[in-house]
Order: C-alpha cells, then structure tokens, then sequence
C-alpha cells in the first residue's frame, strides 16, 4: 500500500477521527472531524485536545490509561462538543499508534444522525396513517361545510344588525376551515417530484428574493454558499416549496424587530440514507437555514416533523410535515438542531446520478 493510498482512506473515513501526542496536542483530524468540530485542520494541530474537544466525561484519565496499558478503549454515550455548535452524543474510541509512542487516535461516534434517522423512519410510517385519515376527514367535512356556508348566506338574506354579524361569522369561519382542509389534502396528494439536475443555489436565490419582499422584509439574509457545489437530482419547484417553507419559519420566529437568517451550503461526503429497498444512498449536498430566534420548544424539537405539531397559535402543523414528506420523496434527509439564538434546519440531498449526468 502506497502513503497516498492511506492519506485518501484517511481522509475517506465516515466518522470524525483525532490523532493526538504525548503530550495531549492535535497532530492531525481528518475531513469529517474538522466538519463536527467546525474548524480547519490547520487552526487545530498543536492545540491541546480538551482546549477545543469538551466532553463530559475525565477522558484525560482514559487517555493515560490507553497509554499505559497499550490497550483500546471504549467510552459510549457521552456528550462532545467543540464549544462552536451544542454538543452532540457520541460513542468514543481510544487506541494507541503502532510505531507512534504516545500517540492516540480518537475516534468518535456521532449517536446524534443515527438516533435521529431511526426517529424519521418511525415518523413516516406515523405520517402515512395520519394523511390517510386527515385526507377521508377532509373529503367528509368540506361537503356539509359547503351546506353550512350556503345556509348562512341563505339566512343573511333576511336579517340585519347583529344578526347578520352572526351568519357572517359562521360564514367566515366556514371558510377558514374549508381553507385548512385544502391544505390537508394537497399534504396528502403532493404530486410525486419531476426530478432532472438542479442547481441549489438557484432555487435559493428564488426562495430568498421572494421572501425579502414579503414575510421576510424585516430580516437581514445571509449566504454563506460553497460556489463548488455540484447539482442535485430534484424537482426545482418542490424544492422551492421547502426553502420557502423554511424561511417563512425562521422569520415568523424571529422578534418584531427582525432578526438575521443564514443560508449555508456545503458538501459533506460522509452522510447516507437508507432507500425503502435497503440500499443505502449518499446525500452529500448539504443546505441550511439558520435563525438567530428563541429556538423551539423543548418539548417540541423531536416532533416538528410530525403531522399537525405546531409550536404557534393557530398553526396547522403540516408545513414541516409537508417539507418532510417532499425531502424524503427526494431520497433525502431533514433534521433540526435547536438552542436559543440559533436554530439549524438541515436538508441533504443527493447528486445527479452518474448514469445521467454524462
């Protein structure tokens, strides 16, 4: 085995992965470390480890002990964190270097993407039930709505004052829920995607012109774009409906004043989904909308993808299970991080695939 063949399996390993010396400090961390602890390879090595890895476990001790056994070592379900976004739980691996006194490698093993993966398989098979019950509701009770209303306006007819007020009312709130209903049905009868290869970046430049000029005026809008990216495989106009979707959320969360949203794009190759048949698909383009609100309910953060869970008044809590539903028609992934003064809404999609993009 040649060293460019070990520096790219080094570089290809899916999980974040440290090396330090004996005296505690960053050698080296490969691609997926530098993207959980956030920061450049180069602004890393020679730093003390537990100056920019928090974990609330006495690893240093676990450390000295690898070295002096020369034995591997296992710390599972621990909080990791790099002080630049929440910490995340994580399995930790300990082990010493052949030929390398006093070096350890640490590997760590991100809980967070698994937990929350096996959470939206279980959403989906919740949501299939719950859009075929919303949708035989919706079809029942727009019909005796529809005799309501005309009933009301029947009655309107020959009444003034506030009896009028009163069949206006009925009218009106008739046609709220006739509206709400609506919205029931297309969740349930979303068109399956027109897929062909979409530039991201496009798509978000169209979702963030049209929310500055409507819901989103009083935002200050950031892009944080990487200009390398390479299309996805999607329908540009669903995609549309999710970025929108998203923006329309993170500006509804913000203060009367305003507030600052951030739309980043990346690459990370290390992320798969599993397909229905089993097969497992990388999703390596990476788009984020980030909001500087309160964040969202606690009790909340693990449901908002799920059908009619809203954390505001009135709200119908199908805008995130729509924008579910449509990024996993995509053969994608959704998930949301969550604290107060920075929400992060995550979607990864996949690349064009390559028997079509020749």
């Amino acid at each position: 085995m040649t060293a460019s063949f070990f520096d790219t399996l080094w570089t290809s390993l899916p999980v974040p992965c440290l090396v330090i010396d004996g005296q505690n400090k960053i050698v080296e961390i490969n691609p997926s470390g530098e993207t959980f602890m956030n920061a450049s390879a180069k602004s890393l090595r020679g730093a003390p480890v537990w100056d920019k890895l928090h974990v609330n476990a006495p690893l240093d001790e676990a450390v000295m002990r690898v070295r002096r056994d020369s034995s591997a070592l296992f710390v599972n379900t621990v909080d990791v964190g790099s002080g630049e976004k929440p910490p995340v739980e994580c399995n930790v691996q300990l082990t010493t270097i052949v030929d390398r006194p006093g070096y350890i490698l640490i590997l760590l093993d991100p809980r967070e993407i698994a937990h929350k993966m096996g959470r939206d398989m279980q959403s989906k098979t919740a949501a299939k039930s719950a859009i075929g019950m919303a949708e035989m509701l919706a079809h029942e009770i727009k019909n005796p709505l529809a005799g309501i209303t005309g009933a009301a306006q029947l009655l309107s007819m020959g009444l003034s004052g506030d009896d009028i007020e009163l069949t206006d009312l009925i009218v009106e709130e008739s046609r709220r829920v006739v509206k709400l209903l609506d919205q029931v049905e297309q969740f349930g009868n979303l068109r399956p995607p027109l897929r062909k290869s979409v530039n991201l970046h496009d798509v978000l430049d169209r979702a963030q012109k049209s929310a500055a000029v409507g819901f989103a005026a009083n935002m200050k809008i950031k892009e944080n774009y990487d200009p390398s990216l390479p299309p996805t495989y999607a329908d540009a106009d669903q995609l549309l409906q999710i970025f929108q979707n998203l923006l329309k959320n993170a500006s509804e969360a913000a203060s009367p004043a305003g507030g600052t949203i951030e739309i980043r794009t990346f690459y990370e190759m290390s992320l798969r989904v599993q397909r229905p048949d089993g097969t497992r698909a990388a999703v390596p383009l990476q788009v984020e909308i980030i909001d500087d609100g309160p964040g969202l309910p606690s009790d909340l953060a693990g449901e908002v993808f799920e059908p009619f869970v809203s954390g505001r008044e009135n709200g119908t809590g199908l805008g995130l299970a729509l924008v579910s539903k449509i990024v996993s028609e995509h053969d994608g992934w959704i998930s949301v991080t969550s604290a107060p003064g920075r929400t992060v809404f995550r979607i990864s999609l996949p690349l064009v695939p390559k028997i079509l993009d020749l």
